[in-house]
């Protein structure tokens, strides 16, 4: 016996248009196209194409920006040149909030996340939530003062945080490197001290949708980030999306314990990757090899900058970057066994040691790995640095608007300073149809 569900009687026409929009969108967001392209790219007709064009045009989220060279609707030699679209990529901005340990940043990006202002500061996490916000506060009245933008004019606030977050309501759990944070509402929090609607995520999920959208390996669509700084977590994306798990707790691979007999870390569980090779863990190991009589150039006590700046060039510093390097890689092999994805890319402060840590790396994992899951599977520095943050909480904010919902919000910011007030378009007063659920890619 087979069991299937009733089919509805009617087509829900506007959901349908909606949906057509939201593919428009997404391919404007990638380049310029012509009417004509994009009626062959989405299998839609030519006057079904240009009413939505005409839609997002009144609505000011695309632009015609002139004929295409040598381009033309028709087919042969006849017909005019083609008139190619644009995204208006100012129809609406984005707020990025970067919080990490010690460093607090905010830009401003517009709708294909290109920076138009940035404030970055030192700042303790430990100082709590409200001297936190207050802060944040500061920055984007300021990014957005530097940038002449009204706030109305801002779609939403995305943030990454150095510690696990519930994704559906936006509280810290538990974060073992931001003791005061438990249960904390950051979404809650970043809306009550900026105004804004806001969106809020762990760090490495944001790199991770990062390094997807902008970096070296963008279109990946089996892609592990790893963010080593004063905590090691990494985001998981699996065919194409990112993989939070029930919570969102997915991916904290720094308390994977790489030896159970050994250290317990800030997580308290015994031997995690965070006791072996988390930023403090690698000055006291420094310091304890000199005063074992290493030779070295390093100040006494060291830092991390003096460690990073010598990685590759003092035998000391490149002891410890490579000890660190091994146990990271000894963690890693856990999720390319388990994951099989394309690369891994190795991110966060810990990175900038660069060959000697990247080197180690590959080397401990890949031969702990199985020739099926290592074969095809590349490890690799980041090459979007401290942008990573502020790239994927802008990509994060992306996969919320174009959404049926975040269409509605997206017209709606849109329109403000526009002119009078009209009539919303009807793919921004459609019923959001259950098919589409948020966190897409683009």
């Amino acid at each position: 016996m087979t069991y299937a569900l009733p089919l509805p009687d009617t087509l829900d026409l506007a959901a349908i248009r909606v949906r057509h929009t939201l593919l428009l969108l997404g391919r404007l967001w990638q380049g310029q196209r012509a009417r004509v392209d994009l009626a062959r790219e989405l299998g839609l007709s030519r006057s079904a194409i240009s009413s939505i064009v005409a839609e997002l045009i009144a609505a000011g989220l695309v632009r015609e920006v002139g004929p295409r060279a040598g381009g033309r609707e028709g087919y042969g030699q006849v017909g005019r040149r083609a008139t190619l679209l644009a995204l208006h990529t100012r129809a609406a901005y984005l707020l990025a909030v970067d919080l990490g340990a010690s460093h607090a940043r905010v830009d401003l990006l517009d709708l294909r996340c290109t920076p138009l202002a940035s404030r970055t500061v030192s700042h303790d996490i430990l100082s709590g939530p409200a001297a936190t916000y207050e802060l944040l506060a500061g920055l984007a009245e300021a990014v957005l003062k530097e940038a002449d933008v009204p706030r109305e004019r801002v779609a939403g606030v995305g943030a990454g945080v150095p510690g696990p977050v519930d994704y559906a309501t936006g509280c810290v759990v538990q974060p073992p490197n931001m003791p005061g944070w438990d249960g904390e509402n950051v979404k809650a929090g970043l809306e009550a001290a900026l105004g804004l609607p806001a969106w809020v995520d762990n760090d490495a999920n944001l790199g991770a949708l990062a390094e997807a959208r902008f970096g070296a390996h963008r279109g990946a669509s089996d892609l592990i980030y790893v963010k080593a700084a004063t905590g090691i977590g990494a985001g998981v994306l699996l065919g194409g999306r990112l993989h939070r798990g029930v919570r969102g707790g997915a991916g904290e691979i720094g308390h994977i314990s790489i030896n159970e007999q050994g250290p317990v870390g800030r997580s308290g569980n015994p031997g995690s990757l965070e006791s072996y090779a988390a930023a403090q863990v690698l000055l006291a190991a420094a310091q304890a090899r000199r005063e074992a009589g290493m030779l070295t150039a390093l100040p006494d006590p060291p830092t991390l900058p003096d460690l990073i700046a010598l990685a590759n060039v003092d035998p000391l510093a490149r002891a410890v970057w490579a000890e660190a390097g091994h146990h990271l890689g000894v963690a890693i092999s856990t999720a390319l066994n388990l994951f099989n994805p394309s690369v891994v890319i190795v991110g966060g402060r810990l990175a900038q040691a660069g060959d000697v840590f990247l080197q180690a790396v590959r080397t401990s994992a890949l031969s702990r790995t199985l020739r099926i899951n290592a074969g095809g599977t590349r490890i690799d520095l980041s090459t979007l640095g401290a942008d990573a943050g502020v790239l994927g909480a802008g990509a994060m904010l992306l996969d919320h608007l174009l959404t049926p919902c975040g269409l509605r919000h997206l017209y709606r910011v849109a329109a403000v300073g526009r002119g009078p007030p009209g009539t919303l378009p009807a793919a921004a007063l459609a019923p959001t149809p259950r098919s589409f659920s948020p966190g897409g890619t683009l």
